[in-house]
């Protein structure tokens, strides 16, 4: 159980806590070294790209999106969709269900919380509130959610319409996802079916994200610099916060777009391109003044598939530059290092 004020490492203090005592500062196990932290100055008005995904269904457009889709996984490994079929108050539903859930009572949460990554059910805080060195101003909830009808049983079940309402948003973004495999594998020239079945039986972990207002948004970060770990991350976020790393190691602000997706590249991606494309490098700032609330629909080839650079990508000039891997390889990693520290993606590539 949570105490008061600042508490011994071993004990959960989740952020919500924190934030409900109104701590006049950021406890000392949340301040990053001066070189780690934010930059929260940055310019929000930076144009990244935006895709209109209605524009695939169009043949005389869909050679030009596929275009801009191809340049946007070259260059960053990341952009944003808008027309993606999954309606507003589907999104919204979501986003009401995560306020709905962190907003429950401590002992409510409880209930669900671990630090065993491999619990298909867990809530913290943090990355591993057991074994970080510094602390990350966020709760979470994640739970895995493809086939639903495997895993929404062991979902929350208060509040109440939280299975319902995160289920629908769940099914849709699963939907989405094959859509845009279907083409980022169209713009690598690989064949879609030769993957279909294991990206239709893959996994979809869903990880929501509280943010809550901190007191020195300056001194700490809500999720480190990290890639994700799968083929593609679908992020939708209530406000900004979201900060990426170019090619060139500058840190971009994402703008909030009402009702837009954000499509991140993940590692499986990178190593599938055989480094064509990469994951996208991104951080989570904080506000003052403002909680965030994000959901991140994290989708990954089946748990024991092991995913290596796709034959038709390798050459005598692009020789292999990474060994194989599997999410469960992805899960033994961070089960006994700290992804501050490394990206898996670094474990795995051949050195030259």
């Amino acid at each position: 159980m949570e105490g008061e004020g600042e508490c011994s490492d071993n004990l959960f203090t989740s952020v919500m806590t924190l934030t409900k005592m109104r701590v006049p500062h950021v406890p000392q196990r949340y301040v990053l070294p001066p070189s780690q932290r934010p930059n929260l100055t940055l310019d929000l008005t930076t144009t990244l790209p935006i895709i209109d995904l209605s524009t695939l269904h169009h043949a005389s457009q869909r050679s030009l999106t596929l275009d801009t889709i191809q340049g946007a996984c070259k260059e960053l490994g990341f952009f944003q969709v808008v027309n993606h079929g999954i309606p507003l108050p589907v999104i919204h539903d979501a986003l009401a269900a995560a306020t709905e859930f962190f907003n429950l009572s401590l002992e409510e949460k409880m209930t669900l919380l671990s630090d065993n990554v491999h619990n298909p059910v867990r809530y913290g805080t943090s990355l591993n509130h057991a074994s970080d060195k510094v602390h990350y101003w966020r709760d979470f909830i994640k739970h895995y959610s493809h086939p639903i009808s495997d895993w929404i049983h062991l979902w929350p079940s208060n509040p109440p319409s939280y299975k319902d309402k995160m289920g629908n948003y769940a099914k849709a973004v699963q939907v989405l996802h094959k859509q845009l495999m279907e083409a980022i594998l169209e713009t690598l020239g690989l064949n879609f079916g030769n993957l279909q079945k294991e990206i239709e039986e893959g996994n979809q972990l869903m990880a929501i994200n509280c943010y809550p207002a901190c007191p020195e948004p300056d001194l700490t970060l809500g999720m480190p610099p990290h890639s994700d770990y799968g083929t593609l991350t679908v992020l939708l976020q209530s406000g900004p916060g979201l900060q990426l790393q170019d090619n060139k190691k500058k840190w971009l602000s994402v703008p909030f777009v009402e009702g837009a997706l954000l499509v991140q590249l993940g590692d499986q991606i990178e190593v599938m391109s055989n480094g064509q494309y990469k994951s996208v490098v991104h951080q989570v700032t904080l506000s003052a003044e403002n909680k965030r609330l994000s959901i991140a629909s994290l989708h990954s080839l089946p748990i024991n598939k092991k995913i290596g650079p796709a034959p038709e990508l390798v050459d005598e000039q692009h020789p292999v530059s990474y060994n194989e891997f599997s999410f469960r390889d992805f899960l033994d990693y961070i089960s006994s290092n700290d992804i501050a520290d490394k990206r898996f993606i670094d474990s795995i590539k051949k050195s030259v």
